[in-house]
């Protein structure tokens, strides 16, 4: 695939997007300084020059992706939709909506519903708690779900199907084999957000979706569609959440403003910190190991550090703090296409932050 994206680079650069002479003796000169001084500033004066003609032209050849915003410096550099889609149009963000379980759990600590991330979840959800297979559950605490390092079996991927009919999804999670020592290792699985979710109910008196409503999504100006609940009656931590783009970008911008909405805190500064730290290195099943934060992951892209949330099915919002950037890139949430994902990075490698890097 990335020879596909090569390609299609090569002959719009063929056709005259490259830069004239002398941005390309400029480049070339600032590449020689910087081989001297920085190997990763030497990398990033190498990167190809992309116009936004030709980043938006690739875009539009990957049948998957539904939507792109580029955003850079408080403006909107760039932005297409597919068919019907449009900014203000929502769609289910699956996996994307953990991150958003991160910020509310920020919130609420901020307003001191929950007093501490090392706070036994049994604190808040006693009744799960009373006489678990193993007392070791006890010892599970918020952090651990937020870096999903519960310990507990995972229920996504083949546990998936049998979590989501069950009667009780948290009580399946809390049941389940512990596999690990809470807080040692991190293992990817929709049960611990869905958790997140209960704690946050049960400590604030508000359903999930009422308590983003009032501090996270109206503040913002961004509506939410759609939002699944679990038969024992709490919002779906963590999948099938419904955000247009536009409000994706909104998240983004959060995120990379510290938690600063139009002059308005509406999340800690360090919380926002703290999450995009990385909490657990290379620990996506992903051909690329992602590293992981607070239900944020975080890579390399073109030589930047790069935070984002994910969702499946091509759902992102790439936060790049050192260009000042947010990119939402939405693709389709029911597709089973095969490499979507690692297609998504090649972009951003070689197509969306040479374009961010140059126009910066």
């Amino acid at each position: 695939m990335m020879k596909y994206l090569i390609l299609i680079f090569g002959m719009w650069l063929a056709a005259g997007c490259q830069p004239d002479n002398a941005n390309r003796q400029q480049i070339e000169r600032a590449g020689l300084k910087a081989e001297r001084i920085d190997p990763i500033l030497a990398a990033r004066s190498n990167l190809p020059f992309v116009d936004v003609d030709s980043m938006q032209t690739t875009v539009r050849v990957v049948s998957q992706i539904s939507s792109l915003i580029v955003y850079q410096d408080s403006t909107i550099m760039a932005e297409w939709y597919r068919g019907s889609l449009n900014r203000n149009r929502t769609l289910n963000i699956k996996s994307a909506s953990k991150s958003v379980l991160s910020t509310l759990i920020g919130i609420a600590v901020e307003q001191g519903h929950i007093s501490s991330i090392d706070d036994s979840v049994a604190k808040y959800l006693p009744s799960y708690f009373q006489n678990p297979s193993n007392p070791e559950k006890r010892n599970i605490t918020v952090r651990h779900l937020l870096t999903m390092s519960s310990g507990l079996e995972s229920t996504s991927f083949g546990n998936y199907g049998r979590w989501v009919t069950s009667s009780n999804w948290v009580r399946f999670v809390v049941n389940s084999d512990l596999e690990a020592t809470p807080g040692t290792r991190m293992r990817y699985s929709t049960g611990d957000t869905h958790i997140l979710s209960a704690v946050l109910t049960e400590a604030t008196g508000m359903s999930t979706r009422a308590f983003a409503e009032r501090y996270l999504f109206t503040p913002m100006g961004v509506g939410v569609g759609g939002w699944d609940r679990s038969p024992e009656g709490y919002f779906f931590g963590g999948n099938n959440m419904a955000l247009s783009p536009g409000g994706l970008l909104a998240y983004g911008q959060l995120y990379l403003n510290s938690g600063d909405h139009n002059g308005r805190q509406l999340v800690p500064a360090a919380w926002v910190e703290e999450s995009l730290k990385t909490h657990f290195e290379r620990t996506s099943f992903n051909s690329r190991g992602h590293s992981y934060g607070f239900n944020w992951w975080n890579n390399t892209f073109g030589t930047y550090r790069v935070n984002f949330a994910w969702g499946y099915g091509g759902q992102y919002v790439f936060v790049i703090e050192d260009l000042d950037a947010v990119v939402v890139i939405t693709g389709n949430p029911d597709s089973r296409t095969r490499g979507v994902n690692d297609l998504i990075y090649d972009l951003m490698d070689d197509v969306v932050i040479p374009y961010l890097h140059h126009a910066k």
